[in-house]
């Protein structure tokens, strides 16, 4: 018998998802990190959430993962971003409490049955005939299992560089190992080398905010998962501001007259940085005609006097630094209590990977995370949470759990990274989903719950609060369509002219056509009849009358979608056997291995004529077509 049933390791936000993910899926788990004080950590922002990603910690809560639940709980702030857009780029952001957020996924991991957590490092993945067997330590013990998920973040190789000087080390100068990467180039899979930085870390007392601008959240109830009640964070009142500064010319004349000492520009650095979260001197490179820089200033902790400045990630001399600081309205005077640096470390190229996130190469190895070449807590979660999902279910023999491009942004991010690959840390973004519309932070739990029970993650009581809930917003939306407003009625006809409309008519109008008006709100309008309703409710009835329209349009395309993703290749389709594919068609399929027709049909240099020559080959029986494992 194995010691283990999964092994997963690194204890970071993929790392804790898998583990209890599988853990709670009742496999006998074990959580392997570098130290138990890292479990949780977050190395660099102290937030979760904004845009696209924080629907993805809602879909994280819907499949019944951890981070929404601790995001919640330990957060100093709850901000909606994008209230005044429309409901497909609208998304949660909080600012945590990194220390409190910390101690709670510490609690939690310590104290979840089936899981045992154990300070180590894997310098070894150890496999037979292409099939997982274990892993070996720093200290030369091995432990075998069925299955192991990596979840290493940028600690594999990492290397910390400040200007040209270079160091072995990970996050804050953490313990790191080039042997765990160069174990993975050994059984035949390609790494990278990606980079990513840090920004400078300011004494708060020592910052004059009265030359900032006050940022202040949202003053309603919000919550990334639906199972945290009002009592459960922090009230508005309580909430603690964000600031907001800007770069100046003189700041940019420091920065562009010390260019070659940064180690982006020395030629220090040797992998690719984030292009949607770029040094402050590579703005500065990129974006020469832009006077000034928006810079965010948040608070880390309440047990911690110091502010995070969020846009001024650099790896300039801690001198220059020192100077660009001062240079900042409110920082002429500022302590900096730690530098910001850059780091690189070894990722692995996602186009290995399946859409179980097991790797194609290496049977029972799942990987989740910063090392399948993204960025951000919220997509390493996304992937941990999967990763955990599928290599319990595997370990069942049931069917893996894969969403499509229409069903979730965590859909989007893996289909984009096994279709399309990525030469840099990969980013989440509205603009990724064409069916945005359909991926909103309101309908997370509609889209997903199902799924959750499914794995087994999501249990009665939460079902049962789901689907009590959905009775009532269809009562609300019944409720609506069948009340009729008297427009000369004076409540019904005082409140729609405090939103622009001027009725001359005096027929009654249907809630519902009345809700379809642009300003005109579910909650307000019933309010006028004396009829309460659930705010939250109200709300998503909104959204559901008001872009019914633009719903179903987003509906309809995305079935044409999953009639291609129907379409069954599997990685060992053999496309050898297909006739008349285009050269780099075939050498595309070959290199990618989509695992439906949806896939192929999204790799760049696959063209229409390659699909309908495979659409027939799949049809005549040809290519040995196996099913997506």
């Amino acid at each position: 018998m194995k010691n283990y049933d999964i092994i997963v390791i690194g204890g970071g936000h993929a790392g804790i998802e898998a583990a209890l993910a599988a853990a709670r899926l009742h496999k006998r788990t074990l959580l392997l990190s570098l130290s138990i004080d890292n479990i949780g950590k977050m190395p660099c922002n102290p937030s979760v959430g904004g845009p696209a990603k924080g629907i993805v910690v809602r879909e994280i809560d819907a499949l019944g993962g951890q981070m929404p639940v601790t995001a919640d709980r330990t957060a100093l702030q709850f901000k909606m971003l994008n209230s005044a857009k429309g409901p497909g780029v609208r998304a949660l952001r909080v600012q945590s409490d990194k220390i409190a957020y910390k101690k709670m996924m510490q609690d939690v991991c310590l104290h979840q049955e089936n899981l045992t957590v154990k300070a180590g490092m894997a310098v070894e993945i150890n496999a037979e005939d292409q099939k997982i067997t274990g892993v070996t330590l720093k200290d030369g013990s091995f432990i075998s299992c069925e299955i192991v998920i990596l979840t290493t973040g940028t600690y594999m190789a990492g290397v910390n560089m400040i200007s040209s000087e270079v160091k072995m080390g990970g996050p804050d100068m953490e313990e790191t190992t080039n042997d765990l990467s160069a174990s993975l180039r050994r059984l035949g899979i390609e790494t990278m080398r990606l980079k990513t930085g840090t920004p400078p870390r300011v004494l708060t007392s020592s910052i004059d905010f009265a030359k900032t601008s006050y940022e202040p959240g949202t003053d309603e109830f919000l919550r990334f998962s639906e199972t945290t009640k009002r009592e459960d964070i922090r009230s508005f009142k309580d909430q603690v501001p964000c600031y907001l500064t800007y770069t100046t010319p003189r700041t940019h004349e420091i920065i562009l007259s010390n260019l070659q000492k940064s180690s982006m520009y020395s030629g220090v650095v040797k992998g690719v940085g984030p292009r949607y979260c770029p040094s402050i001197e590579d703005k500065l490179v990129r974006f020469k005609d832009k006077p000034r820089h928006l810079l965010f200033l948040e608070p880390e902790s309440l047990s911690m006097d110091t502010t995070y400045v969020q846009g001024f990630s650099t790896s300039l001399p801690r001198d220059i630094q020192e100077q660009m600081i001062h240079t900042l309205p409110g920082f002429e005077h500022c302590i900096v209590k730690k530098y910001a640096y850059a780091i690189e470390y070894d990722a692995i190229d996602p186009i290995q990977m399946k859409p179980t996130f097991e790797s194609k190469i290496i049977e029972n190895l799942f990987t989740a995370g910063q090392v399948n070449c993204t960025s951000g807590y919220e997509e390493a979660a996304g992937q941990g949470i999967m990763a955990g999902i599928n290599a319990s279910l595997k370990l069942e023999g049931r069917e893996p759990l894969v969403f499509g491009r229409d069903e979730s942004y965590i859909g989007v991010l893996v289909d984009d990274l096994t279709t399309k690959g990525t030469r840099e840390p990969y980013r989440l973004l509205t603009s990724r989903a064409e069916f945005r519309l359909l991926l909103r932070h309101d309908n997370a739990e509609e889209r997903l719950i199902e799924k959750g029970r499914y794995c087994g993650l999501v249990d009665d009581k939460r079902y049962a609060a789901f689907e009590a809930k959905e009775k009532k917003l269809q009562e609300t939306e019944s409720s609506l369509k069948d009340t009729l407003f008297e427009l000369d009625d004076p409540k019904v006809k005082a409140y729609l002219e405090s939103v622009g409309y001027t009725e001359t008519e005096h027929k009654g109008v249907s809630g519902s056509d009345l809700v379809k008006r642009p300003k005109v709100e579910t909650e307000k309008l019933m309010a006028a009849k004396d009829i309460i309703v659930d705010h939250d409710l109200a709300k998503k009835a909104d959204i559901d009358i008001k872009y019914e329209g633009y719903i179903n349009k987003q509906r309809r395309e995305a079935e044409k979608l999953q009639a291609m993703e129907a379409q069954k290749l599997g990685v060992d389709f053999n496309y050898d056997e297909i006739d008349n594919l285009s050269i780099e068609g075939r050498q595309k399929l070959v290199k990618f291995k989509p695992a439906t027709m949806g896939q192929a049909s999204r790799i760049s240099g696959v063209n229409p004529a390659d699909l309908a020559v495979l659409a027939i080959s799949i049809k005549q029986g040809k290519g040995r077509k196996h099913e997506l494992q």
